[in-house]
């Protein structure tokens, strides 16, 4: 069976485990996909990811972080960019989610970076994802 976005498909499986308080969740594995785990990793959003190779397809077993008193660190993952509708940003409109509390996702010419590492090198890209 073929995905027609298995980006939108990550963060659905990402969602749905922190609401049942999974402790993992397993997602198809992809390059992007790779990335963005890695942001999120890097930001504190996740507590780690490890990909499993399989002769079919590999997937990436996601741990899912949550705070000292068990509440939500993830508040909120909302797909931006959408295969019927991408939205490229330059550098100097890329959104800021809840003032800078938040993070966005960006795929750039430089691979997937958060929206802080964009302005740093001063690049934009195609706005995956914002988290909050």
């Amino acid at each position: 069976m073929s995905l027609s976005d298995p980006i939108a498909d990550m963060l659905t499986r990402i969602r749905n485990g922190l609401r049942a308080r999974k402790d993992a969740v397993n997602v198809r594995a992809s390059g992007i996909c790779e990335g963005m785990l890695r942001v999120m990793k890097e930001e504190g959003y996740i507590k780690d990811y490890t990909r499993m190779e399989d002769d079919k397809q590999d997937m990436l077993r996601v741990y899912l972080k949550y705070g000292p008193a068990g509440e939500d660190v993830v508040n909120a993952i909302d797909r931006v960019s959408k295969p019927g509708c991408r939205v490229y940003e330059g550098v100097k409109a890329l959104p800021r989610p809840l003032n800078g509390l938040g993070i966005s996702i960006i795929s750039t010419p430089q691979g997937v970076l958060s929206d802080r590492q964009c302005r740093e090198r001063n690049v934009g890209g195609e706005v995956l994802c914002t988290i909050y």
